[in-house]
């Protein structure tokens, strides 16, 4: 089973390789679902890392229904992304309804090329999962991130099955949301191919009442991503 550790900063990316993970994804401000890593991030992991990595293409918090300006940023960060040797990019693009727009999201996959294409977690916001999965496979998606529909993917394992029987051996369906050593055993035992987690501690809390807010401060740990590895092997 492949582990992606969602990585929210240089130090995790760093971590995640240290510790042993497949890939990552690559991203920031995991407080608000994560958007785009900044360039100076993008460049300084992608000429350290060995292990693949995959960056998520959000370009603020919030829905993912983006106007014309906002689609323009994202396919740019593809160009980006490309000039930077980076092996994956993760993205999507729905309507105001929370249907997938398949037309831009096609854009996004053709500008991508051979880069791997991830549909993001996006996709638990659709009304049709079984459905979208075909027109995504049918797009050139290789993978979609999702938790099955629930808060929690040990929430959603029944789906999350469900949707890895229906793509076959077309699509991978990388489970995410709450995944950590204590439940990463059921989704192997539930067939999953891969599973997404951030493996995040807290390393500094802001506790004052600034107006720069108390968002903690948080890294993938190395202890926990190898207790992640180490529960999937004996899983």
């Amino acid at each position: 089973m492949l582990l992606e550790i969602c990585a929210n900063s240089y130090q995790s990316a760093i971590n995640a390789e240290k510790a042993g993970a497949n890939r990552i994804e690559l991203c920031s401000e995991l407080s608000v679902g994560g958007i785009t890593p900044s360039y100076g991030v993008l460049k300084k992991v992608t000429q350290q890392l060995t292990i693949p990595v995959h960056v998520l293409l959000r370009p603020r918090s919030g829905d993912f229904t983006y106007t014309n300006e906002e689609f323009e940023i994202m396919k740019e960060n593809i160009r980006i992304c490309k000039e930077l040797g980076v092996a994956g990019i993760v993205s999507g693009i729905l309507h105001k309804d929370n249907t997938i727009d398949y037309k831009r999201t096609q854009a996004l996959v053709e500008l991508s090329g051979s880069l791997h294409f991830a549909f993001h977690r996006g996709f638990d916001c659709i009304p049709n999962p079984k459905e979208a999965l075909q027109n995504l496979i049918a797009l050139g998606v290789q993978t979609i991130l999702t938790s099955g529909q629930q808060p929690k993917a040990e929430n959603g394992i029944l789906l999350l099955q469900e949707l890895q029987e229906l793509a076959g051996n077309k699509l991978t369906i990388l489970a995410g949301g709450g995944i950590n050593p204590n439940n990463v055993g059921l989704f192997k035992k539930a067939g999953l191919k891969a599973v997404h987690a951030s493996a995040s501690i807290v390393t500094q809390r802001n506790d004052s009442d600034t107006y720069f807010g108390k968002t903690p401060q948080t890294v993938s740990d190395i202890p926990t991503i190898q207790q992640l590895i180490k529960s999937i092997q004996n899983a």
